[in-house]
């Protein structure tokens, strides 16, 4: 069960004050099965990092939400948890997302499960001014009975995962898990990294039984048979598993993966599947060789333009179309460069081609004449990349002239696919050219430089530490870098 939950919220200022953004947070729950306490149920909280109110705290910030989890049935109220959450320290460029983790013994049975999560650092604003400051979600839970039959625990997803022998709420069977909420992976993401148990099978006279891996795609309901792996597993009141699943090659689509768990007779016993959504439309290779020229997207290039559009197409390629492209541009043949840049966009747009095409060379032309310069045409450059790549910004800040900065530019995209609020910071810190480079974003698989603030007052600032690259970054009259980028 997955959800998500929001609220009017704040930015991140060390002196706790309130802005008109939303807290967001994320809801998941699974259940799991242990000999000793028996069934119970684990609740994931992700918060929003940057949708947080932050006070300073020694070289940091601290953030302070307050959390209600009640759990009742028709009857009666079984749990009733009131807690304080601190966040981690953050550093002042660098507010990360932060995760909860809380675990419920539950009997057989149907529950309802009401969260509500309040913002500590702004819960006395005035709500007609910035909003409410509290969000709630309530939803139905099932706790299964796990203790009696051969079955497998619900699939938990990590964000990231670690051998660890701690002692703490995220470790289970030797791993420090991390979870991950949100079932959608772009094409910066290659492995699925998951967590599962498999229960009682020391009850029954098999000594031996199958865990077999399968992943379907959900559109045409068809096996995905390089995927389909089977793994051996001796009977024992609990076996953990964890696994890796690659989907580096893995297209665009909705895809389904399931584990069942079978006898030696190959019999089902028990199963569980994750539905996930993979955004990989740029990674695999085109294959020119059965491209049928079309007379209108030919005359829609000209022969001494021809390598030139399609070298513009490797800022939304993966890294093995990357290559095929600088392999056809090295052939200087003409045909098969003009074949190549048909069979991409037959590829990434099978049902409207020409049109997908046009609009793309329209984007391309447009960043040649904005941010070409002398020795880059307007593709190669930072700010060209991350156009083609993402579209136009929603907002640009512009500052060409400061008294401690270098000129720079900020980015803001109110939404990049199923991302929202992201940014990208560029700077030019040659003063020449308007070449301007990316410095920072907190976009998932762009550049993320903590030392950003450090880097653009360099003129002015002496280097930072390790541990902390901004501190000695003294405020300078003019440098309104960091505030303009907080504004979002």
């Amino acid at each position: 069960m997955r959800n998500f939950i929001g609220l009017l919220f704040v930015f991140v200022f060390s002196s706790a004050l309130c802005q008109e953004h939303r807290l967001r947070a994320y809801l998941d729950t699974k259940q799991f099965y242990s000999p000793e306490t028996g069934n119970y149920y684990e609740i994931y909280i992700q918060f929003s990092g940057n949708t947080i109110t932050y006070e300073q705290k020694g070289n940091g910030l601290i953030g302070k939400v307050s959390v209600e989890i009640i759990i009742n049935n028709e009857k009666d109220t079984l749990i009733s948890d009131n807690y304080l959450l601190e966040s981690p320290l953050m550093k002042d460029s660098i507010i990360e997302d932060f995760y909860d983790l809380r675990r419920y013994v539950l009997t057989q049975g149907n529950y309802n499960l009401s969260i509500r999560i309040v913002d500590e650092l702004c819960k006395n604003e005035d709500a007609s001014s910035v909003g409410t400051n509290i969000i709630s979600a309530n939803t139905s839970i099932t706790v299964k009975d796990f203790a009696k039959n051969i079955c497998i625990s619900d699939i938990e997803i990590a964000e990231f995962a670690f051998a660890s022998d701690k002692n703490n709420s995220f470790c289970k069977s030797g791993y420090h898990i991390i979870p991950r909420i949100i079932s959608y992976y772009p094409k910066q993401l290659n492995k699925i990294p998951l967590y599962l148990e498999i229960y009682n099978t020391h009850l029954f006279s098999d000594s031996i039984y199958v865990l077999k891996q399968t992943l379907w795609n959900n559109k045409n309901e068809k096996e995905i048979e390089s995927f389909t792996s089977y793994s051996r597993i001796k009977a024992n009141p609990v076996i953990p598993s964890f696994k890796i699943v690659d989907i580096s090659e893995l297209p665009t689509g909705e895809y389904l993966l399931k584990y069942e768990l079978m006898n030696r007779n190959e019999e089902i016993l028990s199963s569980k599947s994750y539905k996930f959504d993979r955004a990989n439309e740029n990674n695999q290779t085109v294959d020119k060789s059965q491209v049928i020229i079309d007379p209108a997207f030919q005359e829609s290039i000209s022969n001494d333009s021809v390598s030139f559009y399609l070298e513009s197409l490797i800022p939304i390629s993966g890294p093995k179309e990357v290559k095929n492209i600088i392999k056809t541009l090295k052939t200087s043949n003409i045909n098969s460069q003009r074949k190549h840049l048909q069979a991409f966009w037959i590829k990434t747009s099978p049902s409207n081609t020409y049109e997908q095409w046009i609009k793309y060379k329209h984007q391309v032309q447009y960043v040649e004449k904005i941010y070409a310069n002398n020795f880059q045409e307007g593709f190669e450059t930072d700010r060209g990349i991350v156009y083609l790549k993402y579209g136009a910004p929603t907002n640009i800040i512009s500052k060409e002239t400061s008294p401690s900065e270098y000129p720079y530019e900020i980015w803001q995209y109110n939404k990049i696919k199923r991302f929202s609020n992201k940014r990208f910071v560029f700077y030019n810190p040659d003063l020449v050219n308007r070449a301007y480079r990316l410095l920072h974003s907190d976009m998932i698989g762009e550049l993320k430089n903590p030392a950003w603030r450090q880097i653009l007052s360099k003129r002015n600032t002496i280097n930072g530490t390790v541990d902390d690259p901004n501190k000695y970054l003294q405020d300078h009259f003019g440098g309104s870098s960091e505030d303009l980028y907080r504004q979002y």
